[in-house]
């Protein structure tokens, strides 16, 4: 118990893993069910930690399964953990004390990747500010729609729009639709406010800050705030491309498209394919040279400190910017005229060789656990739980009981696991008062 005072940073998975087990419990109650039946464990434990984790994947049919008892729970877990449960947890000591001790802060210290302490408090108000504005203002657009366009009523339209408006923003993937969002591909009043909520949350609060506090000058970013918003940009808009075309002629995805529904059907698509989890296309009819396109955009992920998961973008192009200089033989990497710290760029190839073999190690045993599994539906899969994305290809309710239990820890980790890995490492730095004599072994 002594370590995990002293290294806060530690009691992040405890955290998640705690409410994690609460929305177990309550989802395998009978008056969550639409039959009002106990639900088995598995599939409890398995949709509150997708939902926990913001993944969105599902091994039931989530409208016709969970009546509205369940649901709501579904949304209050996604809400908590695109928040970060240690950051609810600081604010409600915030809101019964009016003052956060040292150790608190370092707790949202490490969900939210501030590493100034004295502003804490101030940094909580905003993430909350920007969480409920955001979803707010997509909770209106889409209500207004649903309501005077689709002739839903009132009551309907809000509760649609504020369940879907949550898990865009959070990046949660769970829909009131069986069949996704494909519906509404080609209605920019419903299919843009999802996306670019999606983005907002994706882009991580240091960098969404930053960038609206010094939107006059982006030269005066900091290098982290360069490499995601550049970074995503140059992403969703490399990946619309490809997407646009691989799919022009599909007749199963957006091949009988005008032009402008298949423009906006693949943008939105791939903004919600980096980790936010809809279906805007039938992803389970899309071209087989899709698929790795989607795989890459899950597994790069959003940006530090959001909603997203994924190996985060600044890491992505950051090791892009190493292997650069060491091509070029420059002793240094630098990006936007700032010199790269070693120990950074360290974190980011860690961080990387780890979710790859946490990937190469999960394929392998969904498919030991799942007969007749294709490699790539098991990559797919994989990547989706383990950067918390919620894409699937329809294979998660076929799944033998193993193998959901690997992605519910692929979820698990992928949700907590790079964000404790890298604060613990940028807090656990060690100087020794000696270095070894130098070697350069052959590489290559």
């Amino acid at each position: 118990m002594r370590r995990l005072l002293r290294n806060p940073v530690r009691l992040v998975p405890f955290g998640f893993l705690a409410v994690i087990l609460l929305g177990t419990g309550l989802l395998m109650l009978p008056w969550a069910t639409s039959e009002s039946h106990f639900t088995p464990f598995v599939i409890a434990l398995f949709t509150s930690t997708s939902a926990v984790s913001v993944t969105g994947l599902a091994v039931n049919d989530t409208p016709n399964y969970w009546n509205d008892f369940g649901l709501a729970m579904i949304t209050v877990l996604t809400q908590l953990g695109g928040l970060g449960i240690l950051t609810v947890a600081a604010l409600v000591i915030l809101v019964v004390s009016r003052q956060l001790g040292l150790r608190n802060r370092l707790l949202v210290q490490a969900e939210t990747a501030e590493f100034g302490i004295g502003d804490v408090r101030w940094l909580l108000v905003r993430i909350v500010a920007t969480v409920f504005a955001t979803e707010a203002v997509m909770t209106a657009i889409i209500t207004g729609r649903l309501w005077l366009v689709y002739d839903y009523p009132p009551g309907r339209a809000l509760w649609f729009a504020a369940f879907h408006a949550i898990q865009a923003f959070n990046n949660g993937g769970f829909t009131l639709y069986s069949d996704g969002l494909v519906a509404f591909s080609r209605d920019p009043w419903v299919a843009l406010p999802l996306g670019f909520g999606a983005i907002i949350g994706g882009l991580g609060f240091p960098a969404l800050f930053e960038a609206i506090r010094e939107w006059r000058g982006p030269s005066r970013w900091a290098v982290a705030t360069k490499l995601t918003i550049w970074g995503t940009v140059g992403l969703i808009g490399l990946g619309f491309v490809f997407l646009l075309l691989s799919e022009w002629t599909n007749p199963a995805t957006i091949g009988t498209y005008d032009t402008p529904g298949k423009v906006l059907a693949s943008f939105t698509q791939i903004a919600l394919s980096r980790t936010g989890g809809f279906d805007v296309i039938n992803v389970d009819k899309l071209s087989n040279e899709s698929y790795p396109l989607l795989i890459v955009l899950m597994f790069i992920g959003g940006g530090s400190a959001s909603t997203a998961g994924g190996i985060k973008v600044s890491t992505f192009f950051l090791l892009g910017f190493v292997i650069w200089a060491e091509l070029r033989g420059e002793p240094d990497v630098n990006v936007g005229g700032r010199r790269v710290a070693t120990a950074s760029q360290r974190q980011a190839l860690t961080v990387t060789l780890l979710s790859v073999a946490l990937v190469v190690l999960g394929t392998i045993l969904l498919i030991v656990f799942t007969a007749n599994l294709r490699n790539f539906a098991a990559v797919f899969e994989v990547t989706s739980a383990f950067s918390t994305t919620g894409l699937s290809t329809g294979l998660a309710p076929e799944l033998s009981q193993p193998g959901k239990y690997v992605l519910i820890v692929l979820m698990f980790i992928g949700r907590v696991g790079p964000l404790t890995l890298g604060s613990a490492i940028a807090l656990n730095t060690r100087r020794h008062l000696y270095r070894y004599p130098e070697e350069q072994p052959i590489v290559g």
